[in-house]
């Protein structure tokens, strides 16, 4: 499904493939070759998404861009199953498999690997074919590897990232009920959302 968002289509190179059961939202380029399969979610929310040549997005990934963190995706790279690609830069040739997460501002280098269930944190450099183990976390720039039990060393790292202010845009420590409002607010535009690459339909009646 194609849905016009914030007044943006997307735009679906036509030797692309997506498929009936994925939604392509907002201001995002497929290239040619790309394989979008059932239940994947591409959304540029306020920033642009842009998926390079032979890419293929697996089943029920999820891919979003935002305006201070816009999503491009290499050539040649596969996105598993399940996997949380959000405002990053994935290089050339990488492998995100299956339910791996890389977080806004992280960058991924062409041909690294970040294998099931890894997680690159916000702001993360993952220089080109480094690997990131099953489970494992990689987190700062230059990227520190480390196990899933390493949790105070991963966070020793992580609290100067600013995973609050990348993410929400808010400062640490700002009350949940304030930032699932700013939130609310701001996923509210897909009530404007339009059916269609050229927004033939309305998602939702405003009446």
């Amino acid at each position: 499904m194609l849905i016009e968002h914030r007044g943006h289509h997307p735009n679906v190179h036509e030797s692309a493939y997506v498929a009936p059961t994925a939604v392509i939202s907002g201001d995002v380029t497929i290239g040619p070759g790309a394989r979008i399969l059932y239940g994947a979610v591409i959304s540029a929310e306020d920033g642009c998404v842009t998926v390079g040549e032979n890419v293929i997005v697996m089943e029920n990934a999820l891919v979003r861009g935002r305006e201070a963190h816009e999503v491009s995706i290499g050539d040649a790279t596969m996105i598993g199953p399940h996997a949380h690609i959000n405002g990053a830069a994935i290089g050339a040739g990488a492998f995100i498999a299956t339910g791996a997460s890389v977080f806004p501002g992280a960058v991924v280098g062409e041909g690294a690997e970040v294998r099931i269930n890894g997680v690159v944190q916000v702001n993360t450099r993952l220089e080109a074919d480094t690997v990131v183990p099953i489970g494992w976390v990689a987190v700062g720039d230059p990227a520190e590897i480390l196990p899933p039990d390493a949790h105070d060393r991963i966070w020793e790292i992580q609290r100067a990232l600013d995973f609050t202010g990348t993410v929400y845009g808010v400062t640490a420590g700002t009350p949940m009920g304030e930032v699932m409002a700013r939130q609310s607010e701001f996923y509210g535009a897909h009530r404007d959302d339009r059916v269609g690459p050229t927004g033939i339909e309305p998602m939702t009646s405003t009446v």
